[in-house]
């Protein structure tokens, strides 16, 4: 892997940071985007840049080899009390930025026969939760562009799934609980375990790490044949 380039946004925090060390560690070398300062390491390469600014992302580097879309946010609010802006912004992030970087990746992926798109994706991607019309949404339709870029890529050596795990130790988890308990009128604890927890029969939540493997796998040499698919990392929600 030591001559392959990757793209990891969101890449300061969370799942994103775990992807960066993890992809790092296997001789890649990285470009870490996020609209904050990252500090720079071996093999990794940072970027400031907001992703919501859809004109700017023809700045990122486009002749890389692995694309990991990992930036997100969430909005937690009933649907009638929902902002339309922030609806926007959460769709233009989420969506539309992925697709803007897909497709500026691709042609150097097509030109070198061989590519990884991995798009962090959510059990929000294959499940719905009240009070998060626009994180659920923008999940779902990133799992259908992905599969349609598996199918395109596949005759020029490029693959494209999705992970989709359940609540990650990270800051935006973290930003949750206190939105969540106002939504509900519980504690934060009662929020981990009586709702977010709630659906789970893994009784904990996953750590980026874990999630970072499973994305190293989908890089690897032995992802080839592995395209067009959702993996769930979820405690078993969707096992209900």
């Amino acid at each position: 892997m030591e001559t392959r380039r990757a793209l990891v946004t969101g890449a300061a925090s969370g799942i994103g940071a775990a992807c960066v060390e993890r992809l790092a560690a296997d001789g890649v070398h990285v470009v870490a985007v996020d609209r904050v300062p990252i500090r720079a390491a071996l093999r990794v390469q940072p970027v400031v840049a907001d992703l919501s600014d859809l004109d700017g992302l023809a700045g990122l580097p486009a002749d890389v080899d692995i694309l990991v879309n990992n930036a997100g946010v969430q909005h937690v609010a009933p649907v009638e009390e929902f902002p339309p802006e922030r609806f926007s912004y959460l769709l233009r992030l989420m969506l539309e930025a992925p697709f803007r970087l897909i497709r500026q990746t691709l042609p150097s992926m097509y030109g070198a026969g061989w590519g990884r798109v991995v798009n962090i994706s959510s059990v929000h991607g294959l499940r719905a939760s009240p009070f998060k019309a626009a994180y659920v949404a923008a999940k779902h339709g990133l799992e259908g562009l992905s599969k349609v870029v598996a199918l395109e890529g596949a005759a020029h050596g490029v693959t494209s799934n999705c992970v989709n795990p359940a609540y990650v130790r990270t800051p935006l988890v973290t930003a949750q609980l206190a939105d969540q308990a106002k939504a509900h009128g519980l504690t934060e604890p009662e929020v981990l375990n009586n709702v977010m927890l709630e659906p789970v029969a893994v009784k904990r939540l996953i750590e980026p790490a874990e999630v970072a493997e499973l994305v190293a796998l989908l890089c690897g040499p032995a992802s080839a044949s592995i395209t067009g698919s959702s993996f769930v990392l979820d405690g078993g929600w969707t096992a209900h």
